[in-house]
């Protein structure tokens, strides 16, 4: 029952799942709200500056009052004039909110690209991407993966394998768990939900049915449970040289039989890729806990570096730490909670599909509120945007401000123009920032994608991907 929502006749029984205040909207205001309250190291690089550039603008200003009179036998009255010209033209007005403006501005614009940011510290952080880190599942590909096949080991029926596996997979929000489930719902299979299901994070889902314990998981999970050679290495290979997923579903005796899921590449994924290259990223790395013949397969496609895969989290994290070492600026890109400790060892985090995801909002720096990538090369462009105009703000800030002092120690400068000065320089830095606010336009992503195939996987694997 959605907010909003008036019962005509009848009578509704409710029940609620979360707070108000859990909701993810309650999230995002609180995330916009904080976002003002994180300082980007820039803002902090002007604050201190103010912080010096005052006292030196007060000592000058007492210097041109006292010391023309004093030693040269100036008039008292003119030198004080012109002291308090240098103050009025010397205030730091322009420079101490040519940044936060500029801020403000980039924060709202990411916001109606549907790119929320936490605060200023992450809008200055993209442009500096030198590696990037992401996921496969709904990153590179669409993250709508389908059933491609079931096979059955033993007495096991294909209906028993789906009913098992969606009771598990029922109240899951993965993609493999949404795949499963519709598959069920397309064999008209009613689901019943498993009791006492637990997930097992890269690996699988533990539960009961009928008083028996079941399963389903990666053949990794299925080799710890001590089941790994009941999977037949003809069938593995068969299923991991078409780029497909393995998914083993069993019991306490062994394994029943398997599921093959198959995703889609997002269309745009490779032009993604390029546009992130061109921009000088040096390094696209995919980490993945899927099988390395299926990801080696996807990531020869798309153009990406290096490949990580059959990771568990603990695994993600240390590829993150590695990266780390070596490069100024790395980000993950995840998309909720089996990413979650990756993300947080990354200098920030993105998170793809935010909307739904309360782990993704937690989580990440960036949250992009769609499953559109192509917001990626969007927001480091948009990163070093708001950093030249900032750069703009502050050397025109700068400049300005020397070049009216020079004229005040000389006695050039008159109090209205330092007025007409200082008020001008600070509409105009405004106005540049402002310029920031039209620079949210992003492009639809195409819908469709190619599907990992047999070809590919041959491909890559050719190729030494």
């Amino acid at each position: 029952v959605y907010a909003g929502t008036i019962n005509g006749e009848g009578t509704l029984t409710l029940r609620a799942t979360k707070a108000a205040s859990d909701t993810v909207l309650a999230k995002i205001i609180r995330m916009v709200g904080d976002a003002h309250a994180r300082r980007a190291p820039v803002e902090q690089w002007v604050a201190k500056f103010a912080r010096i550039y005052t006292p030196i603008v007060m000592a000058l200003a007492i210097a041109i009052a006292l010391l023309p009179p004093l030693i040269f036998g100036g008039a008292w009255d003119y030198w004080f004039y012109n002291a308090l010209v240098l103050l009025v033209i010397a205030c730091p007005c322009a420079l101490v909110i040519s940044t936060p403006v500029s801020i403000v501005a980039a924060l709202t614009a990411s916001a109606r690209a549907g790119v929320l940011i936490k605060g200023g510290a992450y809008v200055e952080a993209p442009g500096r991407t030198t590696a990037l880190a992401m996921d496969k599942t709904g990153t590179i590909t669409m993250g709508e993966p389908e059933v491609a096949a079931v096979h059955p080991l033993g007495k096991a029926s294909a209906q028993d394998l789906m009913t098992l596996a969606a009771g598990l997979e029922a109240r899951s929000s993965h993609p493999l768990a949404r795949a499963i489930l519709a598959g069920a719902e397309a064999d008209g299979i009613t689901v019943s939900a498993a009791e006492d299901t637990r997930t097992v994070p890269g690996r699988g889902l533990e539960g009961r049915t009928d008083g028996r314990s079941i399963w389903l998981g990666s053949d990794r999970f299925a080799e710890e449970k001590g089941f790994g050679d009941a999977i037949p290495k003809d069938l593995r290979d068969r299923i991991e040289g078409a780029g497909s997923t393995l998914v083993a579903v069993g019991d306490g005796s062994g394994v029943t039989g398997i599921l093959e899921l198959r995703d889609r590449i997002r269309p745009d994924a490779k032009d993604i890729v390029a546009q992130l290259h061109a921009q000088g990223v040096k390094t696209i790395v995919m980490l993945t806990g899927d099988n390395e013949r299926t990801a080696r397969a996807v990531a020869a496609e798309v153009g990406i570096d290096e490949v990580r895969a059959e990771l568990l989290p603990e695994d993600k994290v240390t590829a993150i730490e590695e990266l780390v070492e070596t490069h100024d600026m790395v980000a993950m890109i995840g998309d909720g909670v089996n990413d979650a400790p990756a993300m947080a060892r990354a200098h920030y985090a993105i998170a793809m599909g935010a909307v739904g995801s309360d782990a993704a909002i937690e989580t990440a720096d960036i949250a992009l509120m769609t499953d559109d990538l192509g917001k990626v090369p969007w927001l480091i462009g948009h990163s070093r945007r708001t950093m030249s105009i900032i750069h703009q703000n502050i050397g025109f800030s700068l400049a300005t401000k020397g070049v009216f002092v020079v004229a005040t120690a000389f006695g050039l400068a008159s109090m209205w123009g330092a007025i007409a000065a200082d008020v001008g320089v600070s509409l105009l830095v405004v106005a540049n920032a402002l310029r920031l606010l039209n620079s949210h336009e992003a492009k639809v992503p195409p819908s469709g994608g190619e599907q990992v195939g047999p070809q590919m996987a041959e491909a890559a694997l050719a190729h030494g991907h």
